[in-house]
């Protein structure tokens, strides 16, 4: 149900408007056999173990009253996972390519695997602060939008001074680095530990955290640009 809307779409301009007839219509249909089966599995891999897994850990480290291992778990989370984003993997080595081709860097394996390293360690640890800044966020209850507002308003300053061959790859890895891996565990983080904390609502203290860990690559990536 939720797949038909893309082949429907598909179909309708493949056949009414191109006025084409859909190639390989039996590989498509395997790939989509596919398709349905990963996203199934994917969904009950994360029902199953990654939302279960995020949620215990907050709560343990909550009634463990200990903050700076909470922080330093918050971190390696956000950076861990993030660092294994295939998304954020891919993008990496697409602008080292492209910025070896533009002649930003030399035209060697060495300095384009330099440069994808450098920007895809800035991403995730700027998704590691994010992580660390939301969980404390939700430790002592300040209003999300007090913090997100401001960070927008410094993207924008960011965005007039930083170089322009590194601006849209500071946005794009902002969408990037909350993909497949660290957006279950991390949602799940700061439902579980505004669960666990007396006073705190879940639905509007425990979500949140994906809105730093898209907006605080942006800043990074672009500090990244006019450093380098």
């Amino acid at each position: 149900m939720d797949l038909m809307p893309i082949f429907v779409v598909i179909f309708i301009f493949q056949v009414f408007i191109l006025k084409q007839p859909v190639p390989n219509i039996g590989e498509i249909a395997i790939g989509t056999c596919f398709v349905v089966l990963g996203l199934t599995l994917f969904i009950q891999g994360l029902e199953k173990s990654l939302f279960p897994i995020g949620e215990n850990l907050a709560n343990a480290f909550a009634r463990k009253g200990s903050l700076p291992w909470l922080l330093v778990f918050a971190f390696s989370l956000g950076f861990g996972t993030t660092a294994a984003e295939p998304a954020l993997i891919a993008v990496a080595d697409e602008a080292a390519r492209i910025a070896s081709e533009g002649g930003l860097v030399a035209d060697t394996l060495e300095a384009q695997l330099a440069y994808a390293t450098g920007l895809r360690y800035t991403v995730a640890f700027a998704v590691g602060f994010a992580i660390l800044f939301g969980v404390l966020r939700i430790i002592r209850g300040w209003p999300v939008q007090y913090l997100i507002i401001p960070g927008y308003m410094g993207v924008v300053i960011m965005t007039a001074l930083a170089p322009d061959t590194i601006i849209g790859i500071a946005f794009d890895s902002g969408g990037v680095a909350t993909s497949t891996i660290n957006v279950p565990l991390i949602t799940a983080l700061g439902v579980g530990l505004a669960s666990a904390i007396k006073g705190r609502n879940p639905m509007t203290d425990g979500f949140g955290l994906i809105a730093f860990a898209a907006l605080t690559p942006i800043i990074f990536v672009m500090a990244y640009g006019m450093i380098i």
